[in-house]
């Protein structure tokens, strides 16, 4: 089985599937997709993190695919042109934009060494023969679906970001492929070809993934570096490195969750849950006062602790023994059950543009992956066809903190490809896009799943909320008397118009070998399964 956000990658990990492919070749084909047709979330130019459990051997790694800031960055580069950060928490607001849109916004991208490395160590089909589905929908087409729409027509400047308009019609390759004859972005059901992505695909398949950082994509895009002032290097390209990691591990109430180590995100939830687990939660009525305030309280101290203390552990060593420790997590807890609030005046993190795929296969290989272009520069280089990532957005342009400025540097990632183990059986996997509120909506479909046994499509629809600030967010779905009953704790509380906000997990749940999917409502995909 597999689920994604998008009905056209979920049909192209599908036919990996069918083809005889494990669960990694899906994955791979299903990501390439992804792509091709959300080409402003994620592509070739972007990064990510992959988990996959192995079957053979029993273990779980993880591949950390995060971008670094290239080699010309210094930690005081930008430091004269600050003037915020943005309002939602999601990066920082400087003179000209220079962080966010452009060639100087881009990082070093490490995706596609993360398909090439888990593809030569788990990979069944060869290599060429997973490209097959993306190459085609580039070449032959598709429709803008519901999400992509909102997305080309997102205006983000009232938090402090660019529209994603500006960043479409940055290059001539950007406006031919996705705007309207009269300069807006394309809309609902109008088609996109992409001939030369098609071609960049064709030759990463015949070529491998080392030639997108030391062949010809590579030296054309570190001559569009060159030509327009960007930061990026061949060298910074053929210096990349994929780490390969053991996952970050801890046991919820018999079950044991295996998540990515800094700077992914598996901290997050890893902490929350580390505390939630001192409560009862089921002896409260569900998404009620007393349920979230309990939860919420729990994603405050996991998030402001992640601000403190979790960067790139090649810079900050993270104290993980300690916030995960019984001890830590009984001090907090005591505190929640006292009716302490913890202080978080805001979160910075990563975009909410990013998406997600799982699969488990009928060998009971398991693959969460999550990627994106976080927030997008709007730079396509001449004939290449792709996006490059403009996630220099994400790093403080302040030096001394601990998400600043230096060179080979990876930022924090709120990324957290999931899998959870009965014994030494892999039965849940999940991950989400939503960038800060991908922790919270995790640790929700966790508890949805573990603590009060929905099924994983009911998990993922289940309303949520989201406390990423000293405010409470809540779905639109969250009953106003539950709203009112909070604010009477002495919660604010920010209510969503949308039925379905907060990051969109997808996972897929095998109690007693049966597979079973689910896929957020507010996007676009679907899960699907081989008898």
């Amino acid at each position: 089985m597999i689920v994604a956000p998008q009905p056209e990658a979920t049909e192209a990990g599908l036919a990996v599937l069918e083809a005889g492919g494990n669960a990694l070749d899906a994955v791979v084909a299903c990501a390439l997709t992804q792509g091709v047709v959300d080409p402003a979330m994620c592509g070739l130019g972007g990064l990510g993190s992959l988990q996959i459990f192995d079957p053979a051997n029993g273990q779980a790694t993880v591949f950390d695919g995060l971008s670094t800031c290239p080699a010309a960055a210094t930690p005081d580069m930008w430091a004269d042109i600050f003037e915020r950060e943005c309002s939602d928490g999601y990066g920082y607001v400087l003179k000209g934009a220079v962080n966010e849109l452009g060639h100087a916004a881009v990082t070093t991208p490490g995706i596609v060494r993360v398909f090439g490395d888990a593809h030569r160590a788990f990979g069944r089909l060869a290599w060429a023969e997973l490209f097959g589905p993306a190459i085609g929908f580039a070449r032959d087409g598709w429709l803008i679906r519901p999400h992509v729409a909102s997305m080309f027509a997102l205006n983000e400047t009232s938090v402090g970001r660019r529209p994603y308009a500006d960043k479409l019609a940055l290059t001539a390759d950007g406006r031919e492929l996705y705007l309207r004859p009269d300069g807006t972005p394309k809309k609902l059901g109008d088609a996109v070809r992409n001939p030369a992505l098609a071609e960049t695909l064709a030759n990463l398949a015949r070529d491998g993934a080392d030639s997108f950082y030391t062949g010809e994509i590579a030296r054309r895009i570190a001559d569009d570096m060159a030509a327009h002032g960007g930061l990026m290097t061949r060298a910074d390209l053929a210096g990349f490195r994929v780490q390969r990691k053991a996952p970050l591990e801890v046991n919820y109430r018999g079950r044991r969750i295996s998540a990515p180590p800094p700077p992914a995100g598996g901290i997050y939830v890893a902490e929350a849950l580390r505390i939630l687990e001192r409560f009862v939660l089921t002896a409260l009525a569900h998404n009620g006062a007393d349920y979230i305030a309990i939860v919420a309280e729990a994603m405050k101290i996991a998030g402001a602790d992640k601000d403190r203390f979790i960067g790139d552990p090649d810079f900050v060593a993270p104290p993980l023994d300690r916030l995960l420790s019984d001890a830590y997590a009984d001090e907090c807890a005591a505190r929640i059950r006292r009716g302490e609030k913890t202080p978080l005046v805001r979160i910075t993190g990563d975009s909410q543009h990013t998406t997600t795929v799982s699969c488990i296969d009928a060998d009971g290989m398991v693959v969460s992956l999550t990627h994106t272009n976080g927030v997008p520069s709007g730079v396509i280089p001449p004939g290449v066809g792709f996006m490059l990532n403009g996630a220099m957005n994400w790093y403080d342009p302040r030096p001394g903190r601990a998400g600043s400025i230096a060179p080979g540097k990876r930022r924090f990632s709120s990324m957290s490809p999931t899998i959870v183990f009965e014994g030494e059986t892999p039965v849940f996997t999940l991950g989400a896009p939503g960038g800060a509120w991908i922790g919270p909506a995790i640790l929700q479909v966790l508890l949805n799943v573990l603590d009060w046994g929905m099924p994983v499509a009911e998990a993922v629809a289940a309303p949520r909320f989201s406390a990423t600030s000293d405010a409470i967010d809540i779905s639109n779905r969250i009953p106003r008397r539950v709203e009112h009953a909070l604010t009477a704790k002495g919660y604010a509380v920010k209510r969503s118009p949308l039925s379905y906000p907060f990051a969109a997990p997808h996972g897929i749940t095998c109690w007693d070998g049966q597979l079973e999917g689910g896929a957020d409502p507010q996007r676009d995909g679907y899960a699907a399964g081989l008898a």
